[in-house]
């Protein structure tokens, strides 16, 4: 690596930043349970702690994402959101709404045939910008589940029109700074359809509401093998590409850690936008931000995985500003293979291409330390007494620390001496011990599966209920989108 190189890796890892979301610290599950983690954060605090921890390890995630009724249960909280703040150095990031909890979202939202539950969910955005405004926050996104599942069920054409009547009049409460994000998906849980399915349809609807609204691309929210990073082309090209929700799929919406299956595919995404930025000479203003649930991954751990991963990524596209290189006079294009062979070379090359490489210099700050005593002998007590500061490269502590794949499987035990019950990690180098005694005599425990419709049951049992609702949904505290 050149000098040159090297100093385009560094100011392109000095502006990156990434905001990870509230909901990712917490306990997640699928549709059909939810699935408790010990150290999963319980409170707003916990989430702003554990936040901090990932900023201060990784330097690039100084906001939080935050979502309404999840973690503003009253109005009192948004006072209560501006201390930790303070308290932990860590922003408040983009506002989510939330659209598809409630019972009375049975039929949709914005999309909803009864006028009174679609003024009901236009207060409620009205109501999550004035949130925004007051902690000075930029973005407000929005995700829809409006859909249908059978035809004849729903007018497409009014339906939209009822979209674009809400999203302008939403537009019309936002501060100068702010924006709305509008996100897309093709299924889920619509089956038929999906009132915005697809980055064309978000766009118009953008467009439709104001000059102040953009696109927000969720990696996971396409089909398989669509290109994604064409769609990212476009919507620089327009204008109109405000932000993205990083995750990886196998499927579609699986919510995986970045680079856990296609690395190859957030890099071409990232080098789409060295690309944009190389021609304009400009950085392009997107919000980068995680939108992942962890099931069976360390909630702190998992975040600074993707984190790290999306921090390599970023620079490796940064070394190559345009795929396309100098092409013979008079193509377009470049049919020749060398292309190709120089592109794909790059995010299969050695982890570390060059150790002088500094990872992200780590601000000092007001980060408190994270809750080690609900960590047991977990990675980030091990991480977290290491050097604040220095300069380590991009991928040093991923691959020396988070190792995943060391810490699993993950087994349940009741403690013969004490009576509690737990879950730990297990492997050959490791006998479990139990968090409250320190006693070795366990008794294994067998699982037991997650059920839908258990209000009334407590949260240490199995499936325990929504905690933002009352237990009125099987949402899995939020792992819908």
């Amino acid at each position: 690596m050149n000098a040159q190189q090297r100093d385009r890796v560094v100011g392109a890892l000095d502006r990156f930043r990434i905001e990870v979301p509230s909901w990712g610290f917490a306990d997640t599950g699928t549709r059909f349970g939810k699935f408790v983690q010990p150290a999963a954060a319980k409170t707003i605090e916990e989430k702003f702690s554990d936040a901090a921890q990932v900023h201060k390890l990784t330097g690039v995630c100084p906001t939080l994402a935050l979502h309404v009724l999840w973690d503003f249960a009253s109005p009192d909280d948004v006072s209560q959101v501006k201390a930790l703040s303070e308290r932990y150095g860590i922003g408040p990031g983009s506002i989510n709404p939330n659209l598809f909890q409630d019972q009375e979202y049975k039929f949709g939202s914005f999309g909803n045939p009864d006028a009174s539950i679609r003024a009901r969910a236009l207060r409620h955005v009205k109501d999550s910008i004035a949130i925004a405004r007051v902690l000075d926050v930029r973005d407000i996104t929005l995700w829809f589940a409006d859909g249908s599942n059978y035809p004849g069920t729903a007018g497409f054409r009014q339906r939209r029109r009822w979209f674009e009547d809400a999203l302008q009049e939403s537009h019309e409460g936002l501060a100068p700074n702010q924006r709305l994000l509008v996100e897309y998906k093709p299924f889920e849980p619509a089956f038929y359809h999906t009132d915005i399915a697809d980055w064309g349809m978000a766009s118009l609807l953008a467009r439709a509401a104001g000059p102040q609204a953009k696109v927000l691309v969720d990696t996971g929210h396409h089909y398989l093998s669509q290109n994604i990073e064409q769609i990212v082309a476009w919507l620089l090209d327009d204008d109109m590409l405000g932000g993205f929700h990083f995750n990886d799929r196998r499927y579609a919406d699986d919510d995986l850690t970045i680079g856990s299956i296609d690395p190859y595919q957030v890099f071409r995404i990232f080098l789409e936008i060295h690309s944009y930025e190389h021609d304009l000479r400009r950085p392009a203003d997107i919000a980068y931000m995680i939108d992942q649930s962890h099931n069976l991954k360390g909630k702190i751990e998992a975040m600074i995985q993707t984190v790290t991963v999306a921090q390599e990524l970023f620079a490796k596209a940064a070394l190559q500003p345009d795929p396309r290189g100098k092409l013979p006079a008079g193509r377009v294009c470049d049919r020749r293979p060398t292309g190709n062979r120089r592109l794909a070379r790059h995010p299969r090359a050695a982890r570390q291409p060059d150790a002088g490489v500094p990872r992200q210099r780590i601000s000092g700050g007001n980060h408190p330390p994270a809750r080690p005593s609900r960590r047991g002998a977990g990675v980030v007590v091990r991480v977290s007494r290491g050097p604040e500061t220095g300069t380590e490269s991009v991928l040093a502590l991923q691959s020396s620390v988070l190792d995943y794949n060391s810490w699993m499987p993950l087994f349940e035990y009741q403690c013969r001496e004490c009576g509690r019950q737990f879950e730990a990690f297990v492997t050959s180098q490791r006998t479990p011990a139990c968090p409250a005694c320190q006693g070795q005599d366990l008794q294994k425990l067998l699982s037991t599966p997650g059920m839908v419709g258990t209000a009334g049951r407590t949260e240490t049992e199995a499936v325990p209920a929504c905690r933002a609702r009352g237990g009125q949904c099987a949402c899995s505290h939020g792992n819908y989108n």
